[in-house]
């Protein structure tokens, strides 16, 4: 039986420290959105996301005068219409930290004024992390 193997201990004691390890290699991101400039109406968010890759537990960083914008996450149909009052979060600090809790599509719209029919919005899809 494995059990009576005199290097049992160690071999568990091994395989939970690496496994450990590699768990906490896995490090966030964070993701100033529209770098610079900010979330605002002159960014192309499009164009900004391209090369970046967005992991489970990553942050996007929101910066912009506070009453000037807001940030709504949105449903898919929320997002191609601009609807605004079906929301899923609002944050509205003008300096928001949003953790990515989970993969697959999010949208962001700006629910002041025309903000998002002018084009500021947001899509990203989030993939989960690979512990290799």
């Amino acid at each position: 039986m494995l059990a009576d193997n005199p290097y049992y201990s160690m071999i568990v004691l091994y395989l939970l420290l690496t496994t450990s390890f590699n768990i906490l290699d896995v490090r966030a991101t964070s993701f100033v959105v529209g770098d610079g400039d900010g979330w605002n109406l002159f960014t192309n968010f499009t164009n900004w996301t391209e090369g970046k890759l967005f992991h489970v537990g990553d942050i996007l960083v929101f910066n912009y005068e506070k009453g000037s914008h807001n940030v709504m996450q949105v449903n898919s149909t929320a997002y191609t219409s601009c609807i605004k009052d079906a929301y899923i979060s609002l944050s509205n600090s003008g300096n928001d930290s949003l953790v990515l809790s989970e993969p697959g599509e999010i949208q962001y719209i700006c629910g002041v004024g025309d903000h998002c029919e002018n084009g500021q919005k947001l899509t990203i899809n989030v993939v989960p992390w690979m512990v290799s």
